[in-house]
């Protein structure tokens, strides 16, 4: 699983993904302490994340494994909004 910080919004007029509706966003990857890494993800959103909220993300194979996205072309899905982290009994991340 992959940490990231959702930084905006990505828009196509065109997509051969098949999945109607279908919401991208542009996701930064971050360590478990949301400290941002300047790496960037486009990533299909099925949960309706907010801009600035840290997001779980699955990559590659197991992208494509879910019910949703079984079968499509999807290498990035976001599978959670993170609420909090906690690291040997201290707090490092709190939405």
């Amino acid at each position: 699983m992959i940490l990231g910080i959702v930084a905006g919004t990505v828009v196509s007029t065109q997509s051969q993904v098949g999945i109607a509706g279908a919401r991208f966003l542009l996701v930064e990857k971050c360590n478990h302490r949301a400290e941002l890494r300047g790496e960037y993800l486009v990533a299909l959103d099925p949960l309706g994340v907010a801009q600035g909220e840290m997001v779980m993300l699955s990559e590659s194979t197991p992208a494509r494994e879910t019910p949703l996205t079984q079968g499509k072309p999807v290498d990035t899905l976001i599978v959670g909004i993170v609420d909090l982290i906690d690291q040997d009994e201290q707090v490092v991340y709190k939405k």
